[in-house]
């Protein structure tokens, strides 16, 4: 989400009045007179095309420099944190040490590999192929599989829905734990292009790619389901799904790398881990659903208290990223699925047959419009009722010294009523966002964006700290000159190579850090204020730049954890047990008739 700011002039005295920022706060005493100063934190980068510099260069240097020493003095041990390069102090202060170390040392690997992504993206590019991975992208969403695996559980597929759900769920919940783990950015743009048709897809972080491993672990468990001894296709019919399951999983993958979402890395740990959850699920899930079925409520109890144990030990991001929420909803499906599951099964209607040639084509449309409805009702009443009424618990529980200490989430005290109509996650889309998917896939021209630049703060920080790792080299480079020929030879032979068209991975790699970014310094009275970051996009499509503000993400309150919670797993018990009961006693949706033939 950005709001609308003025453009910035560009060219070498912008630059030059702008280029020093170290990261610390302006003086109080000059306030007045830098208040409404933007700082550059180099807006366009200086590795290989540096100009000469300016003599006000220097003076200005000189007096952030100043500035930066008179708060060393005054601030102590907490200058040390502080004299840290900008990119870098949003990581250090929120990672402890131990997983900052970890995301320092994997970090190069992404970097690496960013130019090579950028030189196969050029030489691949095409219109068809923008519109057809970015579609297909969308066959791997949450949104996707939240509106299709219900009717699994409407159609006679109960138990290969049960074992989709539990791959996906897994797959969302453990790619998200380990991406707010790492904390680790989306290999850069620019040189990457981003093609996508969901704008929230870039708010996460990269490492691993929770599409590849839903695409991959739902292809792995279809072949395996194939070729299952109990499968009654014929060989032929097997043959054609086992390809179309492959084609499946390779155009999400590779779409993923395509539209500059995800590096090399990110989507082969990430269809490691969905081959690997898929294989545990598919040998050793069978045989635990049997165990709990008839041991009676304490293994129920057990797996619902160690779902809630890991959402509870979910990693802290360094950023504002939406993985937790992704990973709070799919372990409620987990919850209302295994109770729901466990008490269907003990009831008379899980032994009602489900007949597509007696029901009729008619009969199963209406069961599946049905309880599409259901769920969705359920999600518009339920989600309003409980932001309501928990805060008036939440605060009562805090008296008892009790709260959700999450890091990005507001306490129940220091908020009086949330908006009801407040969209809480991205996972089920509400009925308000019913008529934009529509067109979305009617016209899916209208919903694709290419963009080049930053569009989170992780990308924006990760574009300052390899601009600034650039201009260190830079520097190096030009002290070992011999004179300001040499380096105009260098120039002209950077700007041919890239006007011949005859781009190598090491051209894009120059492009790297050239992203807009501009820094407003934090509030001086704040010692840990967060400064201000400024992005520049640039519309591929509508061939414009936009130039905005990058805000925070909305303010998350404590009480959205549970809700998400019930929420999902009120969706997920509906779909297993609630909308198969009522079905009985909907006259022409029901198979209880059938029982008795």
């Amino acid at each position: 989400m950005t709001t609308a700011f003025p453009p910035l002039p560009n060219g070498p005295e912008f630059n030059a009045a702008f280029e020093t920022f170290d990261g610390a706060a302006p003086d109080p005493a000059g306030d007045t007179q830098r208040q409404e100063a933007v700082i550059d934190a180099g807006l366009r980068s200086l590795d290989h095309c540096m100009p000469i510099q300016h003599e006000h260069e220097h003076e200005h240097a000189a007096v952030v420099s100043a500035h930066a020493k008179a708060k060393t003095k005054r601030e102590g041990d907490s200058a040390d944190r502080a004299s840290l390069p900008l990119s870098l102090r949003p990581h250090k202060r929120a990672l402890p040490k131990w997983r900052y170390d970890l995301r320092q040392r994997t970090l190069p690997l992404i970097r690496w590999e960013t130019p090579y992504l950028a030189w196969v993206q050029a030489k691949l590019r095409s219109p068809a192929l923008d519109s057809y991975f970015a579609i297909t992208a969308n066959l791997g969403t949450h949104t996707f599989f939240m509106i299709g695996l219900p009717i699994m559980f409407w159609c006679g597929f109960a138990s290969f829905g049960k074992g989709l759900v539990h791959i996906l769920a897994s797959g969302v919940f453990f790619t998200g734990f380990i991406k707010d783990f790492f904390s680790l950015p989306r290999p850069l743009s620019p040189p990457l292009h981003r093609i996508t048709m969901s704008g929230s897809a870039a708010l996460e972080y990269g490492f691993p790619s929770t599409h590849s491993a839903n695409a991959v672990s739902v292809a792995v468990y279809a072949v395996l389901c194939l070729w299952s001894p109990e499968n009654p296709f014929q060989p032929k019919t097997k043959l054609a799904l086992e390809g179309l399951s492959y084609f499946y999983a390779v155009s999400i993958v590779l779409g993923r790398l395509y539209c500059g979402m995800h590096g090399f890395v990110d989507v082969i740990i990430g269809s490691i881990m969905g081959a690997a959850i898929t294989l545990i699920e598919f040998y050793y899930g069978p045989p635990l659903d049997l165990y709990m079925q008839q041991n009676g409520w304490t293994p129920l109890l057990i797996a619902v208290l160690t779902i809630i144990v890991l959402v509870r030990v979910h990693p802290e991001p360094a950023d504002d990223c939406p993985c937790f929420d992704d990973s709070v909803c799919f372990a409620g499906v987990m919850i209302g699925l295994e109770v729901g599951t466990w008490h269907f099964g003990r009831s008379p209607y899980a032994a009602i047959p489900f007949d597509l040639h007696a029901l009729g084509w008619a009969a199963v449309i209406l069961r599946v419009l049905f309880g599409v409805f259901v769920v969705f009702v359920w999600r518009e009443v339920a989600k309003p009722t409980l932001l309501k009424t928990l805060p008036h618990i939440f605060r009562l529980i805090e008296t008892w010294g009790l709260s959700l200490p999450r890091r990005f989430f507001t306490p129940a005290s220091k908020y009086n009523k949330i908006p009801l109509r407040l969209k809480v996650d991205n996972v089920l889309p509400s009925m308000s966002d019913l008529p934009g998917l529509i067109t979305a896939v009617r016209h899916p021209k209208r919903g694709r964006s290419v963009s080049i630049g930053p569009q989170s703060a992780a990308d924006a920080y990760e574009t300052l700290a390899y601009r600034e790792r650039r201009r260190k080299e830079s520097n190096a480079s030009l002290r070992s000159k011999a004179s300001i020929q040499e380096l105009g030879k260098d120039q002209a032979g950077c700007s041919s190579a890239v006007s011949s068209g005859q781009q190598k991975p090491s051209d894009f790699e120059k492009q790297m850090g050239q992203g807009t970014v501009v820094v407003s310094p934090a509030t001086p009275r704040k010692v840990d204020g967060e400064p201000e970051l400024y992005i520049g996009q640039q519309d591929e499509l509508g061939e414009k730049e936009v130039f905005s503000k990058l805000i925070k993400p909305r303010v998350r309150y404590d009480v959205e954890v549970i809700t998400k919670l019930v929420v999902y797993a009120g969706i997920a018990w509906f779909a297993v047990e609630g909308v198969p009961i009522l079905f009985e006693f909907i006259p022409g949706l029901g198979a209880g008739h059938l029982q008795s033939r």
